[in-house]
Order: structure tokens, then sequence, then C-alpha cells
């Protein structure tokens, strides 16, 4: 085995020498057994979770990706079992060339450099048709494939956890809200309720995360006729088998930027037709009627939203990474527009109102900050 000098990632900063050591004498094996240019390793980008991504030359020209991901806080082994699941239907998503599970250090064939997040402008919904319409088409073929059995469930407990981080994180923590027995009895109603709708959906498999910022764009340019070329699929190893809503109301109700309504229901509309064709929506009537179906997507996307709240809040507050929290006025309004629309949530929506100074609701555009 070559060991790679530690001048090779003099730029990337690392916590633990014995790590920088333990990835240095891999990369020194991967670069011998695939070509790879160790001199030309740079940092790629780092998520919300501790999983960070470099990238590094091959001496055949191209590139590839390296997944640094501590095992005390990841657990890789999600993302090589659906990786290959998602491969095996047609999903464009990273190929695992070289894994050490112990350290947690893999390296990935290179997607692209863009993504998808970076070429769309809400002020231009016909420009981004193109890459919804594939984007849709992606995740049609990944809820087409049978569970397989080490898919965890996206059950009531699970659904429950997630809703808990809003109070938890975003009311108590960020807001500094002492939580009293008539707030507590609103989120617990409002939860349930939330659960119980999601959970009447039919199952499939679940990205989880599945937009813009998740989606690459090829290098060679964008062609969704060419296999080789369609919008490739990261951060899937966090997938469910679960509601079917989740991933389309995920897609159109994006962290980062927001669209009008009509582009929300025009992408909604063309993701419905297909997936009813495909015989995924033969539930309560859905295949007939799109109102019903649309109603679905609401409710699942009111669950993420608070869930995201309450992730964002922790992120700057435990991890250090107070970026994702000049986002979170996004989904306060995600939350508001949709509890405005439905009776049942209106508790929740006075609720928010109260907490957001908001005593008074004004005029409200859809998915506007």
């Amino acid at each position: 085995m070559s060991q790679v000098p530690s001048a090779n990632s003099s730029s990337i900063a690392w916590a633990d020498p014995q790590r920088q050591s333990a990835f240095e004498a891999w990369l020194g094996q991967a670069a011998a057994e695939h070509g790879l240019l160790p001199a030309s390793l740079r940092l790629a980008s780092a998520d919300a979770s501790f999983r960070r991504y470099f990238r590094i030359d091959s001496a055949a020209g191209g590139t590839c990706v390296i997944m640094d991901a501590p095992p005390t806080q990841e657990n890789c082994r999600p993302f090589v079992q659906v990786a290959a699941l998602l491969r095996q239907a047609g999903v464009r998503v990273p190929a695992v060339l070289a894994w050490d599970e112990a350290h947690g250090f893999m390296l990935l064939d290179d997607l692209g450099d863009q993504t998808l997040l970076t070429a769309l402008d809400p002020q231009q919904p016909d420009a981004a048709l193109p890459y919804f319409k594939d984007a849709t088409t992606a995740l049609l073929d990944l809820q087409r494939l049978a569970r397989p059995d080490w898919l965890p469930a996206y059950d009531s407990a699970l659904l429950q956890r997630e809703l808990q981080l809003f109070p938890d994180w975003y009311l108590a923590q960020h807001k500094g809200i002492a939580i009293d027995d008539a707030m507590r009895a609103t989120l617990d109603k409002t939860f349930a309720l939330v659960v119980e709708r999601n959970l009447a959906a039919p199952q499939v498999l679940v990205h989880r995360d599945f937009m813009p910022r998740n989606l690459m764009l090829p290098r060679a340019g964008f062609d969704a006729a060419d296999p080789a070329r369609r919008l490739g699929v990261l951060d899937f190893q966090d997938a469910v088998w679960g509601p079917i809503t989740y991933d389309i109301a995920c897609l159109t109700r994006d962290a980062f930027l927001s669209w009008e309504e009509d582009f929300v229901l025009d992408i909604t509309i063309r993701y419905w037709e297909r997936a009813r064709k495909a015989g995924l929506l033969d539930f309560d009537g859905w295949s007939e009627d799109f109102g019903a179906f649309y109603r679905a997507v609401e409710w699942m996307a009111l669950q993420r939203h608070l869930k995201v709240a309450g992730i964002f809040a922790r992120l700057t507050l435990r991890d250090g990474k107070p970026q994702y929290l000049a986002d979170t006025p996004r989904f306060i309004h995600y939350i508001r527009s949709t509890a405005l629309r439905y009776r049942e949530l209106g508790p929740l929506l006075r609720l928010i109102d109260k907490v957001e100074g908001w005593e008074v609701a004004t005029g409200f555009a859809y998915g506007r900050v």
C-alpha cells in the first residue's frame, strides 16, 4: 500500500490526526487502483450531516468524488444499498468505486459539480420545466420499485419523532418559548391528525430529500433523452418506505427557493397524470380526483415543513451551521399557507401567528417570503 504524503491533503482540515492518517493511507491505495491524482484533492462540499465530500482528478481525465463519513456519526451501508437499488431502476446515481467501511471513506464517480438549484430562477418557470419533468421521471422510477426487506418504514413513530423537532428546537430552543399545556395540546392534536392523514397514503420508496439541491446537472449538458445526461440524484441514504406524497411535496416546495402556486400545481398535475397511469395512485379516488391527491400532498408537505423548521434550528444551535436558519422563515410561510386552507389546522395557524408576532393575519402570497 502506498502512502500519500500529508501535503497532498494540506488544504483539507482534519480535527482528528489519526483519521487524517487513515484517510491518507486509504487514498494512496485508491489512487493506485483507480488512477487518481492525490495532489488534486480539494474540498467539494459539506452537507447538513457529518459527511463531507472531496473532489479528485484522475490521470485519464475527469474527476471522482470522495465521501468522508465518520462511522461513529454516519452509517454508509444504507447509501451503498440504496444506490444499488436506484441504479437498478435506471435512476442516475453515483457508482461506488471503492469503500472502506471501517473508516467511512468512499470513492464515487462524479455526477457533476453544479446542482439543479443553481440553475433555477423562480421568475422563469418555463425554463425550469424541462428539469422538473426529468426529476419527476426519476421520482416515478424509484417509486415503482418493490420494497426491499431492509428498507425502514416511514411509520407513525418516525413521523411523530420528526414532528417533535418543531417544538423541541424551533419553539423551545430557537424562539425561547416555554410550551404550556394549551400549546402542547394544540401541537399534539395537530401532529396526530397530520400523522393519521399521511399514513393513509399508498406506500412507496421515499427519498426524503428529493429537491433541486440534491439533483445534479451533468457536465456534458442536460438532455433528458440521454440516460448519461439526465439529472443525477444524490443524498438518498435516508430512504424509507412511506407515503407516496412525500417526495413530490419536497420537490415542489423547496427549502431554498419558492415557486408561485401555479407552477407548483403545474408540476404536481404532470406528476399526477403519470403516476396514475403507472397505477401508483389507486387509492381513495386519487386517480380520478386531482384535488383529493393535492390535498394529501399538502398534508404531507406540512409534516415536512414542521420537521425542517426544527432541523434548521438544530443545525444552527447544536451543530454550528447558522446558514440554514436564514431559510427557516420560508418554512413558517409554507406552514401558514397550508394552515390557512384547512379548518382543522386553525389552532396551528393561531399558534404560529402568536409565536411569530402576527396576531392579525394580513395578505399572504403562496410560497413567498
